[in-house]
Order: C-alpha cells, then sequence, then structure tokens
C-alpha cells in the first residue's frame, strides 16, 4: 500500500517531536498528565469530546469510563467511545494523556497501549498551550488517584475530574525560541529525534530542516542540496556529497541523517576574534561514530565575500569530544573555490561551519609611512636613473666600455623597477585582471632583472681584481644574464598560470582598508614560486656581493687614498650600491628591531638609483681632481683606479 508523502512527512514529525517530548527533555508547551484510574470490573470506555479553540480540557473518570473532553485543538474536532481491553481481575490502570499542540496532536495512553484521539496536522502557527490546573472535583471510590503534570503529583486523594485551563500562542516561534534557549543541548536533541524516524524523507521543523537518506547495498557516493526553507534562493544552501565508504560493509543498509541549521545561535562558540556563518550543517550515521574516512565528505557552503583582512576556515563541534559548542578545524580542510563558495573536505561526521576569523599575519605595522616612504624614494631613484643613464651613454661614444655596459643594464633595470613598483597600486585599483596580471608580472621581471644585473656586477668586479680573462667577455653575455634569465622565468611561470594578480597588503592601524598592488598572489603555487626564485637569488646575490665587498676592500686598503675617510666611505657605499648588499636587510625582519630594519630596507633601497648616481658624480670628481694634479706620471697604477672607481676595463 503506498502511503500519501504528506502522512509520512507528518508522521516523522509526531515521532520527532514526541520522541523530543517524552525521551530527551520535558518541553514545557507539551502537556503530559498522568494518574492510575480507580475503576470497576465490568467493561470500560474511553469517551472523548474535542472541539477547537482555547478555552479548557476536562479529564475525568467514574466506574467505567474514562472521559476527555474539552475546547483546545487548532482544527480537530472528533467526538467518539472507544472500548477498551478489559481485564475482571483487574480493578484500576494507570493511563497518560499526552497533548502536542503544534501538530494539533492528542494520544491518551492506557495501561502501555496508545489511543490517537486527533491525529496531526500540518505545523500550527497558533495553538493552546501552557495548560495550567483550573477547576477539580473530589470522588468517593472511583475516580482518579494520584494525578501528576509531567511527573509532579498534584494530589493522593481520589479525585473525579481534572480541568487545565489553555493559552493560545505563536507555536512555531516559540519552539525556535525554546530550542535556541537550550543552545548546544537544542541542537543534540534535533538530530537525537530526527534519527529516531523510521522513515526517509525530508523533516521540516522550525529551526531547521533534515532529510534522511537509506544507504543500501550497491551504495556509490552522493551529492545532495540540503533541505531549506521556501524563502531561500537554491544557489544560496549547502550542498554535500557523501562518499560510498560512509556505508558499513557489514549491514545491508543504513540512515544518515543530513540537516541544515539556519539558527546561529544552537551553535555560539569559538574564538572572540571569529563569527560563525548563518549555515550550519549536520551529518550523521544511525548508531555509529564515523571518523578516519578514506574518502572525505565535502560540504559546500554559499556566502557573501570576507572582509579584505578575513578568512573562512572550515570548522567542526565533535559533540563526543566536548560537551559544550567548540570549533575546531581539525579532520577538515578548507579549499576556497572563489569569494563567495568555499568547500569542506572532513574525515568525519559531525557538525560542519565556516568560521571568519580576522588574519592578524597578514597586517603590516606602518604600511602608509612605509609605502609613501618608498613611493617617494622611486620617484627619486626614476629621475636620478635618467640622468645616469644619460651619463653613461654619453661617455660610451666613441670607446668601447664594458664597466659602462654592466653599469648601464643595472641603471636600466633599477628604472623599470621603481616605475612599475609606481603604477602597480594605480593598476590594481582599476580593477583589471588581465592588466593586473601583466603589470604583475613586468614588476616582478624588474625585481629579477634588478637581482640578475647586480650579480653581474659582482662577476665583472670579480674578473677585473682576479684578472681572470685577458679579453673582454662578449656584450651579449650580460645582456643574456641580466635581461634574458628573468624573462625566461617569467614567462615559465605565466605558463603555469595563477601566479601574478590582486595582493591585499593589510595595515594593522586599520584592517579594512587594505593597500592594492598587481604581484605574486597569495596561493601555494605563487609562495612556492617567490621563495625558490625571488629568496633564492635574492641570497645568492646578497652572499656573493659581500664575499666580492670583502675582497675588494682588502685589495685596496692599504692604498694611500684609503686613508681619506671620505674617499674609503665612498669606495666601499658604492660599492655596497652596486653589488646588492643593501638588500640583506630584508632578511634581518624580525626581532625587536624589525620595524627599523624594515624602514632601512626601503629607505636604502627605494633610493638605490640616486646612491648611483651620487657615486658616479663624486667619484668623477675624484677622477678629474686626481687628473689635474699629476702630470701624467702613475702615481696611482692603473688597477688601483680601478678598484677605486671602477670605471675602467
Amino acid at each position: 500500500m503506498k502511503q500519501n508523502p504528506k502522512t509520512v512527512r507528518m508522521w516523522m514529525i509526531i515521532c520527532l517531536l514526541f520522541s523530543l517530548g517524552l525521551a530527551a527533555t520535558e518541553n514545557d508547551r507539551d502537556f503530559k498528565m498522568c494518574g492510575t484510574w480507580r475503576h470497576g470490573k465490568a467493561p470500560r470506555n474511553l469517551n472523548y469530546d474535542l472541539r477547537t479553540g482555547c478555552e479548557e480540557i476536562e479529564i475525568s473518570a467514574n466506574e467505567n469510563t474514562l472521559s476527555v473532553r474539552g475546547s483546545i485543538t487548532a482544527k480537530c474536532t472528533r467526538s467518539s467511545s472507544i472500548p477498551l481491553n478489559s481485564n475482571p481481575l483487574q480493578n484500576q490502570s494507570d493511563f497518560c494523556v499526552f497533548w502536542e499542540p503544534l501538530l494539533d496532536l492528542l494520544i491518551v495512553e492506557v495501561n502501555g497501549k496508545n489511543h490517537t484521539l486527533c491525529k496531526p496536522k500540518d505545523l500550527q502557527e497558533n495553538c493552546c498551550t501552557n495548560l495550567s490546573p483550573g477547576k477539580q472535583k473530589n470522588a468517593s471510590l472511583y475516580g482518579i488517584v494520584k494525578g501528576s503534570i509531567h511527573g509532579d503529583i498534584i494530589t493522593d486523594n481520589v479525585m473525579e475530574k481534572y480541568a487545565f485551563e489553555g493559552q493560545s500562542i505563536n507555536c512555531k516561534k516559540n519552539f525556535c525560541d525554546e530550542a535556541i534557549s537550550q543552545t548546544s543541548r537544542g541542537a543534540n536533541m534535533i538530530e537525537n529525534v530526527v534519527m529516531k524516524s523510521n522513515t526517509t524523507g525530508r523533516v521540516d521543523l522550525p529551526c531547521a530542516q533534515s532529510t534522511i537518506i537509506e544507504m543500501k547495498e550497491g551504495f556509490t557516493g552522493l551529492h545532495l542540496t540540503l533541505p531549506a526553507s521556501g524563502t531561500e534562493a537554491r544557489n544560496t544552501i549547502p550542498s554535500v556529497y557523501l562518499p560510498s565508504c560512509l556505508k558499513s560493509a557489514t549491514k545491508s543498509k543504513s540512515k544518515v541523517v543530513c540537516t541544515h541549521y539556519k539558527a546561529r545561535k544552537l551553535f555560539q562558540g569559538g574564538p572572540s576574534d571569529s563569527t560563525l556563518l548563518d549555515d550550519v550543517v549536520g551529518l550523521s550515521v544511525e548508531n555509529e561514530i564515523i571518523k578516519n574516512l578514506p574518502e572525505p565528505v565535502k560540504i559546500t557552503f554559499h556566502h557573501l565575500p570576507f572582509p579584505a583582512n578575513c578568512s573562512g576556515k572550515c570548522v567542526s563541534w565533535d559533540t563526543r569530544i566536548d560537551n559544550e559548542v567548540n570549533w575546531r578545524g581539525n579532520g577538515c580542510n578548507t579549499f576556497n573555490i572563489n569569494e563567495r563558495k568555499t568547500e569542506c573536505h572532513c574525515n568525519h561526521l559531525t557538525y560542519f561551519a565556516i568560521l571568519v576569523q580576522v588574519e592578524q599575519k597578514a597586517t603590516v605595522r606602518h604600511l602608509k609611512a612605509l609605502t609613501f616612504i618608498t613611493a617617494v624614494g622611486c620617484a627619486v631613484s626614476l629621475v636620478s636613473c635618467l640622468v645616469l643613464f644619460y651619463w653613461l651613454c654619453k661617455r660610451r661614444i666613441g670607446k668601447k666600455n664594458q664597466t659602462s655596459l654592466v653599469h648601464r643594464g643595472l641603471v636600466a633595470a633599477i628604472f623599470l623597477l621603481c616605475l612599475f613598483f609606481i603604477l602597480t597600486g594605480t593598476v590594481a585599483n582599476v580593477e583589471n585582471e588581465t592588466a593586473c596580471v601583466i603589470t604583475g608580472s613586468l614588476l616582478h621581471y624588474s625585481l629579477l632583472s634588478t637581482l640578475c644585473w647586480m650579480a653581474m656586477e659582482v662577476f665583472h668586479t670579480f674578473l677585473l681584481v682576479r684578472k681572470v680573462f685577458s679579453s673582454n667577455i662578449p656584450p651579449w653575455v650580460f645582456y643574456l644574464g641580466g635581461f634574458g634569465l628573468p624573462a625566461l622565468l617569467v614567462i615559465i611561470l605565466l605558463s603555469i598560470g595563477d601566479i601574478y594578480g590582486e595582493r591585499r597588503i593589510v595595515p594593522s592601524e586599520n584592517i579594512t582598508g587594505p593597500y592594492l598592488m598587481c604581484w605574486m598572489m597569495e596561493k601555494d603555487k605563487s609562495l612556492l614560486a617567490h621563495y625558490i626564485i625571488n629568496i633564492g637569488l635574492l641570497a645568492v646575490v646578497v652572499s656573493s656581493g659581500a664575499v666580492m665587498l670583502f675582497l675588494v676592500v682588502k685589495e685596496i686598503h692599504n692604498r694611500p687614498e684609503w686613508k681619506k675617510i671620505h674617499v674609503s666611505f665612498l669606495s666601499i657605499w658604492g660599492l655596497t650600491c652596486l653589488f646588492g648588499t643593501t638588500w640583506g636587510l630584508g632578511f634581518f625582519d624580525f626581532g625587536p628591531l624589525s620595524e627599523a630594519t624594515l624602514f632601512l630596507f626601503c629607505i636604502i633601497n627605494s633610493l638605490q638609483g640616486f646612491f648611483l648616481m651620487l657615486r658616479y658624480y663624486a667619484l668623477e670628481r675624484m677622477k678629474k681632481k686626481d687628473d689635474s694634479s699629476s702630470d701624467g706620471s702613475s702615481s696611482a697604477s692603473s688597477k688601483q683606479h680601478m678598484l677605486q672607481t671602477n670605471e675602467k676595463s
């Protein structure tokens, strides 16, 4: 016989709410009156006369009749008599009257047998509840003994009649309020009673919607969208993937309950700097503890974009570990599909949600000041590089000069680096993804090119100091190392994809106003490329530059000119800028001096083009002064002069 789906659904709700009232806790809204009916040995009947309204209900008894009559139902109007099983040797019977106003359900139990006087309807908006004792009538021999409400004895006397007066309320609202007042206990109660249902399908409760899936032999997994209220858009409702490994091999079939909670107050908890999103998903398998799944359960949550300083994390509350709500990230991996969708992969079943937390590690102190200093320094270096490049090109006319070639390459790379750094913030705010990818890749190229040309400076100086080769190296070798290698690396990263794009840097002073730039994104592939290429190349350049600086100082420290403080300072500082040693400050951004180190790093390296121009100008003046004061004699050998100025080859 095929059952009506509506009937099936309502009987599921009966199981849920009736079990909630009898097994888990006594709900204040449910009515339960019990007692012992003292009767004669003649045949007995259960009489009832029920009408709609919210006035009172009378429960009375005499020698052969137990009666229930009154006006408390929302839609049920019934009047009849039910014969009861009679035992001539029995002169008393235990009975209970159960009233569930939310479902308009009235059941009388006599000697363990249930008699449904009012069958369940849809969930009632308004119902008659809060039944309180009214008039009572004593009896002499036959009647009700030890009448009680929810287990509390009203009187030990024999009573002919009990009357209870009702109050009309909004049942749906009250049900949610009561569940929320139970906090974590309310959520557990809902899931427990859903599990007690003996059928499959959807169960709608005021604060949660559940669906029960039956897994049979050959279960291969299932994708489903969780049930929700009719007012929610389908593309905002969480969905779940149940893997085949949920089905126990030792059972022919088992049930999994998927519950969608919208009452966030049922699950309050977590760190003070975090917020739980509205949707909570509860998953459980009947009479089983599910953990360490070989294939994870996947829960997809839909949400609004997170604030710039926040991130979403998949969390779960395992009721087997914590009685109170305690959201943990253990056993779940977070996958950000896009800014509006997050997928949780979890190896166990319990309650799941998204916890939005402030990303403390992503903030930078004094970001506004650092950005301003760097921008001003880059602007100064831009002009300085143009001037220096003009001087170097002017000097090149009429003669070949390998040293000038290397200097020009470094100056051009620094110029590009400063230019794209100034442009990156402007392009990022345009919100054009393609333009941001191009700008980010060009900024990365100019950084790599700058580092590579610093390495060329170190290599070239090494050749001059040690006289390794008697002939000059072809210019294309330097161009290949300074411009070609960085271009190859950037092209490879572009072919991999998802490396360059918008990067948000959050100032600690104003976490709601991030600085946007086009650079390498904060993703696993981008971070891996950053550490291998950027940090690796920087470490090589800084370490080799420091070694070369030591060798040069060792070579020229006995020269007469070295005794002059300004000469020695210009020589060391100029070579330090050429070799990129100042970039090593980036490795000391930790400890109590981290802020001072960061400011020094930004000031010195953003002004690198300016310092190179000053070095060139100062040493040219010194050279002219030395030339005018000498009569052509070799007071300083060509090698010494080369070590001081690094301008001859």
